[in-house]
């Protein structure tokens, strides 16, 4: 910003003048700041102070926007983009209320034109520099930026991180109470199936997102390895230092999954994945693919938001369906 241009006075002229001033004028009242602000939080190693609840939200990612939902915040959001599969019925009226700005990520014309004031990214590619959307580039143009915390270059992904996000995005919009009692709802959920669980004997998983020359699995940096952990399983792929990642079909066949987890998004079906794994002859030994133990989720369940309490009890059902 360009200040206008003044006269510089000396100190002693300065001081005069305002001895001289028959009575001090009257200070404009302050205003009244937003209950819990101002907040300062740091994400992903950026530290952001808000001094009020934004107004003017987008999300970038399936996810994310479920999380805002969960919470009640569509009237706080001007634009949404990238979904991976249906949004959840119970969040689908409200979503139908909010401007979709591009079927994948939009352009960075696109995203400034809905005039937002923070800018909600489920993934790192959200914040792709090379397009315009880096969060150093949208900080400069007066956005403030959230990353989901799955994609922090630093850490493991838990479900404490979960709850994290949640009361983190509550406290920024100025809804505690609302994160207070979803986080309530979602550990006693988790702990449910825990104590469901008890006892039983983890089985080996491979996860099959995608691939053909190599296979694109879960590894041990995402939380889709601790649902598969909380749900009774023991992810094959869990040294794999990132959340997703490729893995040979070799290394498939020699850690001898028990059960495929197959993930359910795109326009490749289930059935058709199913169909490649199990008319590979070099996996006809893999003891999944001999017994054709599949168990399937969406991909939405499987990142950091608001579908993993459900979903680790939907997948202990389908590993443990005894139990």
């Amino acid at each position: 910003m360009t200040w206008p241009r003044r006269a510089l006075l000396p100190a002693a002229v300065l001081v005069s003048l305002l001895a001289g001033c028959a009575a001090p004028a009257e200070q404009a009242p302050t205003a009244k700041a937003a209950p819990g602000f101002p907040y300062t939080v740091t994400n992903c190693g950026v530290k952001t102070t808000y001094q009020a609840p934004p107004k003017r939200a987008v999300t970038m990612n399936q996810h994310v926007t479920e999380i805002m939902l969960a919470l009640g915040l569509e009237k706080s959001l001007v634009g949404t983009a990238y979904l991976d599969d249906a949004i959840l019925p119970a969040y689908k009226k409200a979503y139908d209320t909010v401007p979709v700005l591009a079927k994948e990520y939009p352009s960075k014309e696109a995203l400034l034109a809905a005039n937002p004031d923070f800018v909600y990214g489920g993934y790192t590619s959200a914040f792709t520099a090379k397009d315009g959307r880096g969060r150093d580039d949208l900080r400069r143009a007066g956005i403030d930026t959230r990353l989901n915390t799955e994609y922090c270059p630093t850490g493991s992904p838990s479900v404490d991180d979960l709850y994290r996000e949640v009361t983190e995005i509550g406290r920024t919009f100025g809804v505690p109470d609302r994160a207070a009692t979803w986080t309530k709802a979602a550990r006693d959920t988790v702990a449910a199936t825990e104590k469901r669980l008890k006892g039983v004997e983890p089985v080996s998983v491979f996860v099959y997102d995608s691939g053909d020359k190599t296979a694109f699995t879960a590894g041990g940096k995402g939380i889709g390895n601790e649902l598969i952990t909380r749900a009774g399983g023991r992810n094959v792929f869990a040294d794999l230092d990132k959340p997703f990642g490729d893995a040979t079909w070799e290394q498939v066949v020699a850690r001898k999954p028990e059960v495929v987890v197959i993930y359910d998004y795109g326009t490749t079906t289930v059935e058709q994945k199913k169909r490649r794994l199990l008319d590979d002859p070099a996996l006809k030994d893999v003891p999944a693919i001999r017994n054709r133990r599949f168990a399937v989720l969406p991909l939405s369940d499987t990142v950091l938001g608001v579908r993993v309490p459900a979903a680790v009890d939907k997948l202990a059902a389908q590993l443990h369906p005894a139990r």
